[in-house]
């Protein structure tokens, strides 16, 4: 319902918000620059100023205050009436006064599309859009990251979608006063709202008829402030029965020109008030330093227009659309499916296809869907993302209320697959609940529960070929998701290790492609304008020859280095570390880049303690050789031997000495009284008690298995300091990339 909410006053507005935003960010330099060069000298009275006003310009008809303090004034000549700006201090004019019709034009089209009331009404519209757009967005922000602690860390999706996130993050604020200021005057304007425009003084009836006397002279116009003038009317000369008509902050009032007495007032009611503090707060009249920042954020309106409308775009596009889609109560077997942007159909439309294949009859449909019993249905798989800080996501919000007491088909056996990122601490939580709630009901497990880490494609494949064993067939799940276009890197140098131990590890660093690019200091150059931008800890997806799935490495190295770094270890039978390891310098491969922001070293000066194993070391190193601020940095890796595969030696050493590397601490196991890194933790327990005690951060990259035991010792460490690795990953303090 939230998205909903979200999406269609964003569809529907986007044009009308986009142009609102361009035309508030031109109005919002206004202010700013009426400011520059205006002062409004202390303790001068209006009286002073007028008396100094109609000397040097005779036939003054009116003065006017803008809210950034410039003296306008109106008169009279031969040639016709004239306005000029006037300096405060002397009231001698300084320029001719020409209100910009550029800004004049831009002001009717951002308060009524130039169409006068109907465009007044569209207006309205899209401010309570606007309104409702940063509300939900912030929301829907919220639930996606986790929480409010969560808000202003790393953001995941794809690159719209973070974009779009990002942009909206920073300029909310501004947007939402914007547009809330916005349908209050636009209420005000059809009546919906007072305005308190229209509570008046009284006219007087009758004036003392008097010569009158200078402005200068009169007491009611000595006692105002010129700080406080809003607009100050002469009487019609000639006229003894005209009267003085004196605006100001406070209020208004009917001033006599021959005696200067105050011949009515009528302050300013809480609701003129009220409406004026909203105007300064969305035009920025009177606030000058509002409007540019006001202005920064309208600029943001556009983008998020264009954003948020790929990102519908795509989420669209996404939708289910699966062939031979059998009927529920003839299906063998039924998938339901639980996703909030569509990203898990894809997965299921892979294994809708595939038991296909397999010869049986398929029914797959959204989680609120759930409809038992399903008759000829033997198999149910259940395959749910999480939203945000474990709930539900938009097609299975419904699944749990639907599950009945008792399995309507006591022989229907179910599995459940779970898909999240282990960055966030919720990781997988809907599918956990939706496990434990089948099991608790009574269903028939066919496996344990599953899970897939940022919609890998290998872990799924692994999981397709439990399943098959399980079904008796032969089950194969190739699932490609989407992916940036590639761009191309050619081989520079490579550094191998492990060779003789026939477990090769390689180094590889590629600069820019293509093969034939020149050589020498240009050359340099131009590949390194050519990389896209990248930071250690972030992925990069090859695609080998041959092969629809991209391999994601995790990234040694940023883009400000000149060169993107891998480490990779050859694996038996893996297509892609084969096709790797054959490179030699000057061969081109394709990649593409994907973010991977949640693991990376949060700024500040607490220590950094980083733990890997074998291949891990690579986005470690890169951390590591980015700590140009010296700040604490310990390292804890483990290896096979370090006179074969002890990876990044040379620079670790040099890192060491230049502080770089506070401490660094290896276990290699195939040595003497071999060891792990997982028992270098425990060895240093009270090093680490300390770090982390001290507001230390932890980041771990390599095998998942050495990351379970990595968090393991990390809970018996903490424990009597009654800490854990839960504990410090719901503080974002605690980081993995495992694989």
């Amino acid at each position: 319902m939230l998205r909903q909410l979200h999406s269609l006053p964003g569809l529907i507005c986007a044009l009308l918000v986009a142009l609102l935003g361009i035309t508030g960010a031109a109005l919002s330099l206004d202010p700013a620059l009426d400011r520059l060069g205006t002062s409004v000298p202390a303790g001068v009275s209006v009286g002073d100023m007028a008396g100094r006003v109609a000397l040097h310009n005779p036939g003054v008809e009116q003065i006017q205050r803008t809210p950034s303090g410039s003296l306008i004034v109106y008169y009279s000549t031969d040639q016709g009436s004239r306005a000029v700006r006037v300096d405060p201090a002397s009231g001698k004019a300084i320029a001719p006064f020409v209100p910009s019709a550029f800004s004049r034009w831009v002001r009717q089209l951002h308060r009524s599309l130039l169409v006068d009331t109907p465009g007044r009404v569209a207006v309205g519209i899209a401010a309570l859009a606007t309104l409702v757009l940063c509300i939900s967005g912030v929301l829907l922000l919220v639930k996606r990251v986790g929480g409010w602690r969560q808000v202003s860390g790393p953001l995941h999706g794809s690159r719209s979608q973070r974009w779009h996130a990002r942009v909206g993050r920073a300029a909310v604020c501004g947007l939402l006063l914007s547009a809330l200021t916005g349908t209050y005057m636009s209420a005000a304007t059809f009546g919906y709202i007072a305005d308190g425009m229209q509570a008046e003084p009284d006219f007087p009836a009758t004036t003392s008829g008097a010569p009158p006397l200078p402005a200068s002279r009169l007491p009611a116009l000595m006692a105002a402030d010129l700080a406080d003038l809003r607009e100050l009317v002469f009487p019609i000369p000639g006229d003894l029965s005209a009267v003085y008509t004196l605006r100001t902050a406070q209020g208004d009032a009917y001033v006599d020109q021959s005696s200067g007495a105050l011949l009515s007032y009528r302050a300013h009611s809480g609701m003129r008030d009220a409406y004026e503090l909203v105007y300064q707060l969305h035009t920025g009249e009177g606030l000058w330093w509002l409007g540019p920042v006001l202005g920064l954020c309208a600029l943001g309106a556009p983008w998020l227009a264009v954003t948020g409308a790929i990102v519908w775009w795509r989420r669209r596009s996404a939708k289910p659309r699966i062939a031979g889609n059998s009927a529920a109560q003839a299906a063998e077997a039924v998938i339901l499916v639980g996703s909030e942007n569509n990203s898990t159909w894809g997965f299921a439309r892979v294994l809708h296809d595939a038991l296909r294949q397999a010869g049986q009859r398929v029914h797959t449909a959204p989680m609120n869907q759930f409809s038992p019993p399903y008759s000829a249905a033997s198999r149910l798989f259940l395959l749910t993302a999480t939203y945000g800080d474990g709930g539900a996501p938009a097609s299975a919000s419904q699944f749990l209320d639907l599950l009945p007491p008792i399995p309507a088909n006591p022989a229907m056996q179910f599995a459940v697959l779970g898909f999240g990122d282990r960055q966030f601490p919720a990781f997988c939580q809907f599918a956990t609940e939706v496990d434990a709630a089948m099991r608790a009901h009574g269903w028939q497990a066919m496996l344990g529960l599953a899970t897939i880490d940022r919609q890998s494609s290998q872990e799924f494949a692994r999981w397709g070929k439990a399943i098959g064993a399980r079904l008796g067939v032969e089950l194969t799940l190739e699932h490609v998701p989407a992916h940036p276009r590639t761009f191309s890197l050619r081989l520079d140098e490579r550094i191998d290790y492990g060779v003789q131990e026939q477990e090769p590890t390689v180094v590889l660093r590629f600069g820019a492609g293509p093969a034939h690019a020149p050589v020498g200091l240009f050359a340099r150059l131009f590949r390194l304008s050519r990389l896209p931008r990248f930071e250690a800890g972030d992925l990069v997806g090859v695609i080998a020859p041959g092969t629809p799935t991209p391999r994601f490495y995790s990234l040694a190295s940023g883009a400000a280095d000149g060169h993107l770094e891998i480490c990779v270890r050859k694996q038996p039978g893996g297509i892609c570390s084969t096709y790797l390891h054959g490179l030699r310098p000057g061969d081109c491969i394709y990649a593409f880049i994907q973010p991977n922001p949640q693991f990376r070293p949060a700024s500040g000066k607490t220590p950094v303690i980083l733990i890997g194993a074998g291949t891990g070391i690579g986005p470690l190193a890169g951390f590591i050789r980015n700590n140009t601020g010296r700040h604490p940095m310990y390292l804890y890796w483990g290896g096979r031997d370090p006179a074969s595969d002890f990876l990044y030696e040379p620079e670790l050493r040099h890192y060491l000495a230049d502080r770089r590397l506070t401490q660094l601490r290896t276990a290699f196991s195939r040595v003497a009284n071999g060891t792990r890194v997982q028992t270098r933790l425990v060895d240093d327990a009270d090093n680490m008690r300390r770090l982390i005690t001290d507001g230390g951060q932890v980041l771990v990259c390599g095998s998942s298995a050495m990351a379970a035991s990595v968090r393991q010792a990390l809970d018996a460490i903490l424990a009597p300091i009654d800490m854990s690795v839960q504990t410090l990953r719901n503080s974002r303090r605690y980081r993995e990339d495992v694989f």
